[in-house]
């Protein structure tokens, strides 16, 4: 099982979902106050699972409703999801990948361990 680590930022708090090995799979926004960084994660636990998949690297891909994965191509040419929330805020962010194959593996992490993660306050 995953967990959540909330942690100080230079300009407030965020958090990194960790994946049993520890590698970091999802990282938040940056929060002004601890409980808007533990209502972020509460949305991804509750978004994950049922957010569907939007590949924007498929030429002419179709957009789908939130709570949804973007996948996406970055300025690198690496490969990243963000997750959104129902109403449209991105509540998660990945590294990059060189493979896609990677990045949907990371997508497939988020949602096998987002749910019942538990959460570890380091701030």
């Amino acid at each position: 099982m995953g967990k959540f680590v909330i942690k100080q930022a230079k300009k407030g708090i965020m958090f990194n979902l960790k994946a049993n090995n520890g590698e970091i799979i999802a990282t938040s926004e940056t929060y002004t106050t601890e409980a808007a960084c533990n209502n972020g994660i509460n949305s991804v636990k509750n978004n994950a699972v049922e957010a569907k998949l939007e590949d924007q690297t498929m030429e002419g891909f179709t957009p789908v409703t939130n709570p949804k994965f973007e996948v996406y191509k970055d300025k690198a040419g690496e490969f990243r999801f963000r997750l959104k929330a129902r109403n449209g805020e991105i509540i998660a962010v990945s590294e990059g990948y060189k493979q896609k194959a990677s990045c949907l593996n990371g997508i497939e992490s988020v949602r096998k361990n987002a749910p019942d993660a538990a959460v570890t306050n380091e701030a």
